[in-house]
């Protein structure tokens, strides 16, 4: 009988090969021996000019492209600037009204002008980039597009040519005159008009323009002093300018980038200074396919930067400074997966193709468990994957905002301010907090989080206005409290004395899914409780926006990152100069006191000093009185990482982060081949079943034939 009896022994070792490889693996590339962070994104970023982005999920590329002169030191506390491209932290000198340069401590009332002398370093070369390509007689290759040649590129890699120069103070300049460009429309323009000597003028100088080339034009305040100097001269006195030189929005753009992109057809082809990046930094971006991957590759050219050689006093014993010293960055790539679900992406990290994580509320029990005191644990089953938890409270403010220009909730009356205290405590927050974020949150008991100089811990951080100090700790008021609140306000038992039925207030948002009703039911209930009837008024985002700006808006719920960290950054947010209605600012409340705008002016330029600890506290006594916010919370997160990621510290400041951060890849790759081994059983069983069968009819078709 001439049965084919080799064929299953081949079928058995090919399947015995399966046995190494991981079937799952979403990522088609062999690792090899790159170092590769895998990271995913759920919304493409929609700005990578350093010009106009100014959310999180921008900088999380973008920082690691573009460097402006200064960063946050990646180890210290608090937080400290340190020079990035810059050779050294600034000269700064000042001057008065004739251009006198006045001593260092002069009093801010007769600082007409503070001037910033700027250093940078020597031979940074920007990222290889075709809109710095030039031939051998110095001619750029792409700067003179016909529209006939235009149309033979689709994507910037069609570009063959490349190339490179020098880093120079120019090129700080440029980016400044970009901010004030009308056409760019840069979120901080508003800002830095106030500031920056000529940037108001320069802005209308450039609109009354046709066609504008600005690097040939001059702005006042800006002055080239070499290749390597530069001078930033601006009103007044403002130390949170060095902050903001720490942001992309100052980083470098060589003059050949706008050249390059503003020709005619390429925006069309979304081949512009949003799409693809041009910088000095660590990484460039390799590619850019928003409905699939994102990836930053090393910049070849990339200037020598090491890692930190000192931090806290802690360090070292947690093996953060063990690589002090050693050259950055020491990941060659990273790639960012698209992932609008959170289940997927929660799978892929616990099967080891996603480095890190944050915990989505879904996922939040299986690997978070609260211990007796309060306090935070993984569950078994991450620790037996030995991932690493993280967890704290950002420099964000989470509240519910009056507008004071509102009848009924707004003003300085006793009447109406009684009434925001007593929704004040009807709020829980505390609540909230358990509800909808699985207590990753810190109830806000006034404008300034943690780790931002002005915060009081305890009994002198609470807000007495809402909340009891007993047995050593905030306890929100009795709602009976509320309930006296209201009568004192005339309004009983939430009772409208012009209607005789309950006080109808509105709630205005852009929550409009289903999934957050249950969060709007809520807020229904919690002014239940002092029988107001909350009305919630959805609307899309352009038209709350439009709510907003206009004033047409009662109650809304809002929120804040901390741009840089200084109280003044979020007392802002309450400065009568800042009304969104009025000036355009981001007082979105519209509120306006006197005593707390005199306070302001008087902290807000100031050293932390004692004293300005004290003003601080004076400050957060008048907006807890008032209440044109209920304080809701402070966000808590929590993240998760594998054992093979390493040189990890919260630093809420910094966004160029992935330079500093490590992996031990052959961890990573023997940790996936054990939590991915491929179960191939029941494919054995079928092969057996299918070579039973063949084995069957080939049997029965021998003794035909021997029949025959």
């Amino acid at each position: 009988m001439k049965m084919r009896n080799y064929l299953i022994p081949i079928l058995f070792i090919l399947l015995s090969g399966c046995e190494d490889l991981q079937l799952n693996n979403p990522y088609a590339e062999n690792e090899g021996k790159q170092s590769v962070l895998y990271q995913s994104f759920s919304e493409r970023p929609k700005h990578l000019d350093p010009a106009v982005a100014y959310s999180e999920n921008e900088y999380a590329f973008i920082a690691q492209i573009y460097e402006p002169l200064f960063q946050y030191h990646y180890l210290k506390r608090p937080y400290q600037l340190t020079p990035l491209t810059a050779t050294k932290m600034p000269e700064i000198i000042y001057l008065n009204n004739e251009g006198k340069v006045l001593a260092e401590n002069a009093a801010e009332h007769v600082i007409a002008y503070t001037d910033y002398v700027l250093n940078i370093q020597p031979n940074i070369q920007y990222q290889p980039h075709p809109a710095l390509a030039r031939n051998a007689q110095g001619a750029y290759f792409y700067h003179n597009l016909t529209a006939e040649q235009i149309q033979n590129y689709s994507t910037l890699s069609d570009f063959k040519e490349v190339g490179t120069r020098e880093l120079t103070a120019e090129d700080y300049i440029q980016q400044i005159k970009r901010l004030a460009h009308p056409k760019i429309q840069s979120p901080i323009a508003e800002i830095m008009k106030n500031y920056i000597v000529g940037f108001d003028d320069f802005s209308k100088l450039v609109a009354s323009k046709k066609k504008t080339d600005i690097k040939s034009l001059s702005m006042a305040g800006l002055e080239v002093i070499n290749s390597y100097q530069y001078r930033i001269r601006i009103k007044g006195k403002y130390p949170q300018f060095l902050f903001w030189l720490s942001m992309p929005f100052f980083a470098p753009m060589p003059w050949e980038a706008d050249v390059f992109y503003e020709q005619t057809g390429l925006a069309d082809k979304n081949i512009t200074l949003d799409w693809y990046p041009i910088g000095t930094g660590p990484y460039l971006l390799a590619e850019n396919n928003p409905n699939r991957r994102m990836i930053l590759e090393k910049n070849p050219n990339f200037h020598t930067e090491t890692y930190p050689s000192q931090g806290e006093s802690e360090d070292q014993e947690k093996g953060l400074l063990d690589d002090a010293g050693k050259k950055l960055p020491f990941i060659d790539k990273v790639v960012f997966m698209l992932e609008k679900e959170t289940i997927p992406y929660w799978n892929k990290f616990l099967q080891g193709y996603y480095d890190a994580s944050g915990i989505a509320s879904d996922s939040f029990d299986q690997a978070i468990q609260f211990t007796g005191s309060g306090g935070v644990a993984l569950t078994e089953s991450m620790k037996e994957k030995s991932i690493q938890l993280q967890t704290l409270v950002e420099t964000s403010d989470f509240y519910m905002g009056f507008n004071m220009l509102d009848a009924i909730v707004g003003g300085d009356t006793e009447r109406a301010r009684k009434l925001r205290q007593a929704i004040s405590i009807a709020v829980d927050y505390e609540e909230f907090i358990s509800i909808f974020r699985n207590g990753r949150g810190l109830v806000a008991q006034g404008v300034i989080p943690p780790g931002i100089f002005g915060f009081a811990e305890g009994r002198d951080g609470v807000n007495p206005y809402t909340f009891n100090w007993k047995d050593d700790k905030a306890q929100r008021k009795r709602i009976t409290e509320a309930q006296q609140l209201l009568v004192e306000a005339g309004y009983p038992n939430g009772i409208d004395p012009n209607t005789k039925e309950a006080l109808i207030l509105n709630f205005d948002t852009a929550s409009v899914s289903v999934d957050d009703r249950p969060m709007m039911n809520w807020y229904r209930k919690q002014f239940e409780k002092i029988g107001i009837k909350l009305v919630i008024r959805a609307t899309d985002y352009n038209r709350f926006q439009e709510k907003m700006r206009s004033g047409n808006e009662q109650i809304f719920v809002w929120g804040w990152n901390a741009d840089y960290p200084d109280p003044e950054n979020f007392f802002f947010l309450l400065y009568g100069p800042n009304s969104k209605v009025k000036f355009g600012g981001e007082n979105a409340v519209n509120y306006q006191s006197a005593e707390f705008d005199r306070l302001f002016e008087k902290m807000r330029n100031m050293d932390n000093t004692p004293e300005r600890y004290q003003i601080i506290q004076q400050m957060q006594e008048v907006v807890r009185h008032d209440a044109p916010w209920i304080f809701g919370f402070h966000p808590k997160s929590f993240s998760l990482y594998h054992s093979w990621y390493s040189n990890l510290k919260p630093n809420l400041m910094a966004n160029n982060r992935l330079k500093y951060t490590r992996l031990d890849n052959e961890t990573r790759i023997e940790k996936r081949k054990l939590w991915n081994q491929p179960v191939l059983w029941p494919i054995y069983i079928c092969l057996i079943i299918v070579i039973g069968v063949i084995f069957v009819l080939m049997i029965s078709r021998y003794s035909k034939r021997e029949i025959k």
